[in-house]
């Protein structure tokens, strides 16, 4: 009874942050918290999800995955290299200055600036104002993605982050390490305003009052967001009503909470690919085709799903998950262990090697225990592998600086199409464009690039899915990365949280419009 009268009070110290008086508050415990309040200082999933917390897109994904107005009202195609936009009226930001298409317009061009957005804008040209209320969004070439991209374009307030701040730097630096005024400050149009934030401990949200959206069901007038890394504490922490909502909720605890009537799990099938990457540049050995098929084989994708993941993943062999234009039902698993030997001998390697290896452990679900499953794997082929693990927030800045021969990533397709995967992951590495941005492999094959670029522009759906399942075979052949599953999302809240409506493949819950009842 002393012990779990303990943990209880380490969660109510831990969780029990003041709330508004008479205010619906909602106590949510993520695997960890957004890394800045400005949005486009990393691509990533925390920092999207920020982003529709405290700012609006254009247009945003309904949950049959169609694309529905938001700060943009309705657009049309005005020629094979332009779309309109009409935007919304009477929108205010939280500064409380008026939403124009000047703010599309700055927003757009600091996207092109951003080290992790340039790569997903790189077609995008300088857009054309029409009026305060109508705007052009241009293309290089023809776009047949140019709509999705738009729900990457979240208005920024262009009067708000204009000028210098106390230490003479401009407002709209984005600065990925270091202090920044876009770092610390905000200004959307979004459903909540930051009333607080201490990074890694908590970030309270609080309800707009001159929220736009007054058709939104929501009625949480203030969210208290704690990072919780422990799937252990974070799952302690909802069953014993600490936090309202978490995600993700670990596997080998989707049973646990289904038996409480207190609390409900909600699951959604994901397309989002864990992988492990293999720097070329760094180890000899992997610029060796055999040593990297040879890992793959050593890979027993199943055996991870089964074991680790407790059946709530699907094995992969390829980037684009069923029912993307790459995936191509061939391309499966390849466990095979004996023939992960026999490659290695026959690539020169047959004693093996030692590397080095980085992973989070608290940014995908089991991603340490997914890492160290590696590790055990690779070492049957006398690959050794010295491991080293790290919570999220150090995570991408080691990733960044390619610390390590061998990097974890997950990537979940920012346009739900397969051309993303490779623009990101796959292409030549380049920092003018961005492409290649998460390519920490430093894989590079020409005519992948070239695949991928002509595939943006295709418009005949059948002629670009063929180009992607192209792709995917290259990749395949090369051994390129090391796949491991597709990740299911998952969420519990408590039995008055009504979660299912505001969830959908692109794991951004919408937070704005979750009602208590």
């Amino acid at each position: 009874m002393k012990k779990c009268l303990a943990v209880t009070l380490t969660l109510a110290v831990l969780f029990g942050f003041g709330t508004l008086a008479g205010a619906t508050t909602l106590k949510v415990g993520l695997d960890a918290d957004p890394v800045s309040l400005d949005p486009h200082v990393q691509l990533s999933g925390g920092m999207l999800q920020y982003s529709h917390w405290v700012f609006d897109p254009l247009v945003r994904y309904a949950q049959d995955m169609s694309i529905e107005p938001r700060l943009a009202t309705r657009w049309e195609r005005i020629d094979e290299l332009t779309m309109r936009f009409y935007l919304r009226e009477g929108v205010k930001f939280h500064s409380g200055n008026t939403f124009t298409a000047k703010d599309v317009k700055f927003t757009l061009e600091r996207l092109k600036k951003s080290v992790d957005f340039k790569g997903l804008f790189e077609l995008f040209t300088e857009p054309a104002i029409v009026d305060d209320y109508t705007i052009d969004i241009k293309t290089k070439k023809p776009y047949a993605l140019l709509l999705r991209m738009c729900t990457y374009i979240f208005p920024m307030d262009s009067q708000f982050y204009t000028g210098t701040d106390a230490s003479g730097q401009p407002k709209d630096a984005i600065v990925k390490i270091g202090p920044s005024f876009a770092l610390a400050n905000e200004s959307g149009t979004g459903p909540y305003t930051v009333a607080e934030r201490e990074q890694g401990v908590k970030l309270v949200l609080e309800r707009f009052s001159d929220y736009w959206d007054t058709a939104s069901p929501g009625n949480v007038d203030q969210l208290v967001m704690s990072p919780i890394k422990e799937d252990a504490t974070r799952v302690a922490a909802l069953l014993s009503g600490d936090v309202d909502f978490i995600s993700p909720v670990p596997p080998q605890d989707f049973k646990r909470i289904e038996r409480d009537p207190k609390v409900n799990l909600f699951t959604y099938p994901g397309g989002r690919i864990i992988t492990v990457q293999l720097n070329q540049k760094r180890r000899p050995e992997f610029r060796v085709a055999k040593v990297r098929q040879a890992i793959v084989h050593a890979i027993n994708n199943d055996g991870i799903v089964k074991k680790i993941m407790k059946g709530t993943a699907t094995p992969a062999g390829q980037q684009s998950p069923k029912g993307y234009a790459g995936y191509n039902p061939n391309y499966v698993p390849r466990y095979d262990l004996k023939k992960a030997k026999a490659l290695m001998a026959e690539a020169g390697f047959a004693g093996g090697f030692e590397c080095t290896m980085i992973a989070p452990n608290n940014r995908y679900v089991n991603d340490e225990k997914i890492a160290e499953a590696v590790v055990g794997m690779l070492a049957k082929i006398n690959i050794k592998v010295n491991l080293k693990t790290m919570p999220k927030a150090q995570y991408w800045d080691e990733f960044d600086d390619q610390v390590a021969d061998m990097q974890l990533i997950g990537w979940h397709s920012d346009t739900e199409d397969s051309g993303n995967f490779s623009e990101f992951l796959m292409m030549c590495p380049n920092k003018e464009t961005g492409y290649g941005q998460y390519n920490s492999g430093n894989y590079c094959n020409p005519e992948v690039d070239r695949l991928t670029l002509a595939a943006q522009s295709e418009t005949d759906l059948n002629k670009r899915g063929a180009m992607l399942q192209q792709i995917e075979q290259i990749l395949y052949d090369d051994a390129a990365f090391v796949p491991f599953h597709w990740q299911n999302h998952s969420y519990g809240a408590k039995a008055n949280v009504e979660v299912a409506p505001i969830i959908n493949t692109m794991n951004f819950p919408y937070f704005g419009d979750i009602v208590v009842k």
